[in-house]
């Protein structure tokens, strides 16, 4: 167990914006306050039983890939998105898996000015919301087939891996659904130049507990639950990097890779 600062929003009563590109002349690029906790984050390797996506909403597992260059956005939109389906539908049972996005980070990269790599996320949140997420379907498929498929369960589950390894360096913090209520998540506006995402920020409660894996390795994934239509399971988590204090000043900067993947449950004909 480490103790860290996580950023979480503070309370407001207008619906928090964040912009992804340069926003209009005189608007802020977001109109949020954080709220700064310092809590304990415990080492998830020594939780028994182990942590499963559909209890706690996250889950480590094995992952091989044939990509040599993970910063080659083709080859991973080649190669690497199949491989990522074909794991989330071994661990989920999903009859369908659709890899549609993916980010590359790395502080190091970011600051250079490498095209395409961002900084980790130091910010407690949810990639989609009860909203955002039956909207993604529609977004990316076509309507008769996103209808069908909506009629079903479905989700929307992240698989995030360390490019490198071990990671040492702002390491990524989950926080075991078990203990989120609803009004802890807050609809958030992602605007970009030409559509509006929505995901959800956290507020603070003192039940929320978090997790990391210490030292993961390339080898390893962690699988996020972000959205399950279904009731009688986890349906969100929350995630965010931290700085660990307790890692050497050395250490290398944090690399990984995020692939972001719809999961269908629908019956084959």
């Amino acid at each position: 167990m480490v103790r860290a600062t996580l950023n979480y929003l503070a309370q407001m009563d207008e619906k928090p914006i964040y912009y992804q590109v340069r926003p209009p002349p005189g608007s802020p690029w977001r109109n949020t306050r954080g709220d700064r906790r310092t809590l304990p984050i415990h080492d998830a390797r020594k939780l028994v039983p182990e942590p499963s996506l559909d209890a706690h909403g996250f889950e480590l597992v094995p992952v091989r890939t044939a990509v040599r260059d993970l910063y080659d956005a083709d080859a991973v939109r080649r190669v690497y998105y199949s491989e990522v389906e074909a794991l989330v539908r071994a661990h989920t049972g999903a009859t369908r898996v659709l890899a549609f996005d993916h980010n590359v980070r790395s502080a190091e990269l970011a600051e250079r000015g490498e095209r395409g790599v961002q900084n980790p996320v130091l910010f407690a949140h949810n990639d989609y919301t009860e909203r955002s997420s039956p909207q993604r379907v529609r977004d990316l498929l076509p309507e008769q087939q996103a209808r069908a498929l909506l009629e079903h369960r479905f989700a929307v589950i992240n698989v995030w891996k360390p490019i490198r390894g071990p990671v040492e360096k702002s390491p990524l913090a989950v926080c075991d659904a078990q203990t989120l209520r609803p009004p802890d998540f807050v609809p958030t506006d992602l605007r970009y130049r030409d559509r509006t995402g929505e995901v959800y920020s956290l507020h603070f409660n003192e039940a929320h507990r978090w997790y990391y894996f210490p030292n993961m390795q390339a080898d390893e994934a962690l699988l996020l639950k972000c959205f399950d239509s279904a009731l009688d399971r986890a349906r969100f988590t929350a995630h965010t990097a931290f700085e660990d204090e307790t890692s050497p000043s050395d250490a290398p900067a944090r690399e990984s890779i995020e692939v972001r993947t719809l999961a269908f449950f629908a019956p084959v004909d």
